[in-house]
C-alpha cells in the first residue's frame, strides 16, 4: 500500500510517558470555580520518655523516627544521621540499656523509655572513658561516624560482660570473652568511611582492660 502523501509518524516510550504525564497533569488542575479540597493534616500523638536522664515531652508526627525527634526536636544533633536505613550505625543510641539504629525505630514506640545519646555517654568536662580512649588512640578521623561508634562500643562491653552470645562465638551456650574476634563481630554494623578500625578496636581494649 503506497504511504505517499501520509504525514510521518513516529511513536517513542519517552514521548509515550511525555504524553501520559502531560494529561494527568492537566486532569489535576482544578476547572474555573472549582475549589480545591485542603490536604489533610497529619496524625500526630504526644510521647514522653527519657533522654540521658532528663524527660522529654513531644507531640510528634506519628511518621517521626527516633533519630528525628532527637535531632529536630529536642536539639541533640550528637546523634547523626548517616544512611537512614539502619545500615552504617551512625544514628545508634542506647535505649534501656540496649543499641538500636534509632533511624529505624519511630519515636512513639518509646513511651516511657529511657534513651541515651552521645550527649548524655559524656561531655566535655566529663569525658567517658570511651570517650578519652577514642582521643588516646585516634579512634576517629572525619568523626561523622564516632558518637554512633561510642556508643555502640559501650554498649558492646556490656553486652560481653551480661554475656549476650554473638554469631563469633563456637558454642553460643558459652559465656563469651573479651576479644578482638568478639568486639569485630559485635562491632560490624557501625561502618567507618575513614576506615580507623583498627584504631577503635585498640580504644574498645583498652577500656575493657581498665574494666570501666
Amino acid at each position: 500500500m503506497s504511504t505517499q502523501g501520509s504525514p510521518s509518524f513516529t511513536l517513542s516510550r519517552r514521548g509515550v510517558l511525555a504524553a501520559g504525564a502531560a494529561s494527568a497533569a492537566i486532569g489535576g488542575i482544578p476547572k474555573e470555580g472549582e475549589s480545591v479540597p485542603p490536604l489533610p493534616s497529619p496524625a500526630t500523638m504526644p510521647v514522653s520518655f527519657s533522654v540521658n536522664g532528663k524527660p522529654a515531652d513531644l507531640v510528634l508526627d506519628t511518621r517521626t523516627t527516633l533519630l528525628d525527634a532527637l535531632r529536630e526536636h529536642l536539639k541533640l544533633t550528637g546523634t547523626k544521621k548517616g544512611c537512614d536505613h539502619g545500615q552504617c550505625g551512625a544514628c545508634t543510641v542506647i535505649v534501656n540499656g540496649e543499641r538500636i539504629n534509632s533511624c529505624l525505630s519511630l519515636a512513639l514506640q518509646h513511651q516511657g523509655d529511657e534513651v541515651t545519646t552521645i550527649e548524655g555517654i559524656g561531655t566535655p568536662a566529663k569525658l567517658h572513658p570511651m570517650q578519652i580512649a577514642f582521643i588516646k588512640h585516634d579512634g576517629y578521623q572525619c568523626g561523622y561516624c564516632t558518637p554512633g561508634q561510642i556508643c555502640s562500643a559501650v554498649s558492646v562491653l556490656s553486652e560481653i560482660r551480661r554475656g549476650v552470645p554473638s554469631h563469633a562465638q563456637a558454642d553460643i551456650t558459652a559465656r563469651p570473652d573479651i576479644t578482638n574476634a568478639e568486639m569485630r563481630e559485635r562491632m560490624s554494623g557501625n561502618i567507618c568511611r575513614c576506615g580507623a578500625y583498627s584504631n577503635i578496636l585498640e580504644a574498645m581494649a583498652e577500656v575493657a582492660g581498665a574494666g570501666a
